[in-house]
């Protein structure tokens, strides 16, 4: 058993921490937590801070929107790093940037302790069902520290390299994947224009190349009109800014991850930020005036 902090309890997190504590895992989560009550019915134990949770862990993971809510969750008073030792992991499985993943791996190095950047991808779906790709960058004994515990969690894990390279890999993943929802989004869209019903394209299609899990998965929400999120657009317009901005610095053109973020940019401004990532479609729709199907 192993004594676990785990800070961020939302649609992702939440699922996440369950399998851990369903493994027999003593949890610690913070008190102030909306979602925290169940885990304390189920035997996790309540902390007033970040802090109190890294003096009580072993290994402590965080799981929340954003780099500036990462850095808040370590460095803030009473944050984790003030209750971190030689011998322990943080372990941040959020989507923030590489470039300042790196600077929190040193500060929290200089506490004696280990980082890990691990990522993820799978979305809601897969942290329900512990199938989540897992993206790793840090030290190869922390990342055998943490295996057993990623193995909860996951189907798909592999440590790519050093600090950093896990969200670098995730980053790359945000690109593929918005380009890919852009890509089935104007095929599907297509066929309807054409007159085709974009349901029997679609299963046609899945026996072909281009099959994908987006299609399958992203596909059938857009035609089903079925947008409550597994991931909400504005957090992918985050991971695209991420790419953006690393390409930039890089020297780098993207094209076409520029054109996906304009395609969010559209949904948000229709006040679709909450809307999921397959709703680029409605982007589209719009340009059109037509829709891939009726609800």
């Amino acid at each position: 058993m192993t004594d676990i902090g785990f800070i961020g309890l939302g649609i992702m997190g939440r699922p996440m921490a369950g399998h851990l504590q369903a493994a027999g895992h003593r949890l610690f989560v913070l008190e102030k937590s909306a979602a925290s009550k169940e885990f304390v019915a189920a035997g996790a134990i309540a902390c007033k801070s970040g802090k109190e949770i890294a003096e009580k862990s072993s290994v402590v993971i965080i799981m929340v929107p954003d780099t500036l809510d990462v850095e808040s969750v370590l460095f803030n008073a009473g944050g984790v790093a003030e209750g971190l030792s030689k011998g322990k992991v943080v372990v941040d499985m959020s989507s923030i940037s590489p470039i300042a993943t790196k600077e929190f791996a040193k500060r929290v190095n200089a506490k004696g302790a280990d980082y890990l950047d691990a990522p993820v991808s799978g979305g809601e779906v897969g942290a329900k069902a512990a199938s989540l790709t897992i993206m790793v960058g840090g030290p190869q004994s922390a990342f055998d520290n943490v295996k057993p515990l990623f193995d909860k969690m996951g189907k798909n894990i592999t440590l790519i390299g050093g600090n950093g390279d896990g969200q670098t890999t995730k980053v790359a993943n945000q690109i593929i994947v918005a380009l890919t929802i852009e890509a089935v989004a104007e095929g599907l869209l297509f066929a309807s224009k054409a007159g085709a019903d974009p349901t029997l394209v679609r299963q046609a299609l899945m026996g072909g190349l281009a099959t994908s899990r987006i299609l399958e998965l992203h596909g059938e929400r857009m035609i089903k009109r079925t947008f409550n999120p597994g991931f909400r657009i504005e957090l992918h317009q985050k991971d695209l800014n991420l790419a953006l901005d690393g390409a930039r610095a890089l020297g780098l053109s993207l094209p076409n991850t520029s054109m996906a973020q304009q395609l969010f940019n559209s949904c948000a401004a229709q006040g679709g930020k909450a809307w999921d990532h397959s709703a680029m479609v409605k982007a589209l729709e719009t340009m059109a005036s037509h829709e891939v199907a009726k609800a």
